[in-house]
């Protein structure tokens, strides 16, 4: 099953929808933009204090399933939707759209999300997109990791500590390197087939993007 989580972020850092997703759930603000684009969310969930009166109306009407929450609460809006969906729904693969090109806060919540242990049985299964980027998320362990088209630089960035962080079939590769804090191992890019990646402890975001 394939879940499209849609948060409050400026639509136009949205990527474009090349796939088809079984379930679509809006994050507060997400909701209206979702809406203004002529798609009904299946479920909306937020506190919805980003909308004004008539907005929250407008959600509210359209959408069959709402989930609301208080204002002052220790989760963000995204880590709550993000929560409900893997008890929904807990083999989806899940992409999260409108995390990006606002607030700084909010983007380093986002991109920490994988880094958080309640969703540790699900990291291989949470993306992050934007139309120049995705970001996915690696465990200690031995990973192919594929081009997606379009995408022209390939990144890694060291979430925790990473212990013998190898690197193969890329432009600039590694052999068991450690690296003792958080980290982004930027601008490198793809050989021919796949990026092999292998580390014995921490966590990894890999990134794939292209300017835009």
């Amino acid at each position: 099953m394939n879940v499209l989580l849609v948060a409050g972020g400026d639509p136009s850092h949205w990527p474009a929808f090349s796939q088809p997703f079984d379930q679509i759930i809006g994050i507060d603000r997400g909701n209206l933009f979702l809406l203004r684009r002529g798609i009904v969310p299946d479920m909306a969930i937020g506190d919805f204090d980003s909308l004004t009166e008539d907005e929250k109306k407008e959600v509210f009407e359209a959408v069959d399933e709402v989930s609301t929450s208080p204002a002052e609460k220790d989760d963000t809006d995204t880590q709550l939707a993000l929560v409900k969906t893997f008890e929904r729904f807990p083999e989806a693969t899940v992409t999260l759209i409108g995390a990006t090109g606002g607030r700084l806060d909010h983007l380093l919540a986002n991109l920490w999300l994988g880094a958080e242990p309640r969703f540790s049985p699900f990291l291989s299964q949470i993306k992050i997109a934007d139309k120049g980027n995705l970001v996915s998320y690696i465990a200690p362990g031995k990973h192919c990791i594929k081009k997606v088209p379009d995408m022209d630089y390939l990144a890694f960035c060291c979430m925790t500590p990473v212990r013998e962080l190898s690197l193969k079939n890329v432009k600039y590769e590694l052999s068991k390197v450690d690296f003792l804090q958080p980290t982004s191992l930027a601008s490198n890019e793809f050989l021919v087939g796949d990026a092999e990646v292998h580390f014995s402890e921490g966590l990894i975001a890999v990134i794939q993007s292209r300017d835009v």
